[in-house]
């Protein structure tokens, strides 16, 4: 329970950051203009698929921070293994960690587009600190499932990579910089 409390005074103080920085640019940036698109509508789409991607892969970690027993270190290792006396979650687990890659790169992939149809916007803040925790996120992923990356590569890429505060910015991150574009 401490663990959790922990994780809500972490996103309400990352809330709390990106609402104040959206109070400033809104009163220090020129406004956005955005020109809708036969591309934007196209990328608008794009980005609609990203959140459901986004959603189904944060839902299998908070299904395993929520449910597998042990430590909070612990439950983010996946468990492959087919047990006789499974629960429900565990079942539902086993095809959500097999799948994760996948729809991992498939996330990348569709949030880039998404970006690439929408538009560039490097004057907000927010912006480039979820480019860079996409590419953080892709990288390390990457660096985990390739087959030349030394053990320590591999080990420190799961601690970065595995971690869902880093979920919990991208998504904060992203729905206040959408909201400054709106």
């Amino acid at each position: 329970m401490k663990s959790f409390r922990t994780l809500l005074i972490y996103t309400a103080s990352i809330f709390a950051v990106s609402l104040a920085y959206y109070f400033y640019a809104r009163n220090s940036l020129p406004p956005q203009r955005e020109d809708e698109t036969f591309l934007t509508e196209i990328g608008e789409g794009f980005g609609e698929v990203a959140l459901w991607l986004l959603l189904f892969i944060y839902a299998r970690t908070l299904l395993k921070l929520l449910f597998e027993k042990g430590s909070v270190a612990d439950r983010m290792v996946p468990n492959m293994l087919y047990q006789p006396t499974q629960s429900l979650v565990q079942k539902l687990l086993v095809p959500l960690n097999r799948t994760h890659v996948y729809v991992g790169v498939a996330t990348l992939a569709v949030t880039f587009l998404h970006i690439l149809l929408v538009g560039f916007h490097f004057e907000i803040l927010l912006f480039q600190v979820v480019m860079l925790l996409l590419v953080w996120q892709g990288l390390f992923g990457f660096f985990l499932r390739w087959k030349f990356s030394p053990r320590q590569l591999r080990q420190f890429s799961y601690l970065v990579h595995a971690q869902f505060l880093t979920g919990i910015m991208i998504g904060i991150f992203s729905y206040v910089g959408h909201q400054m574009l709106d």
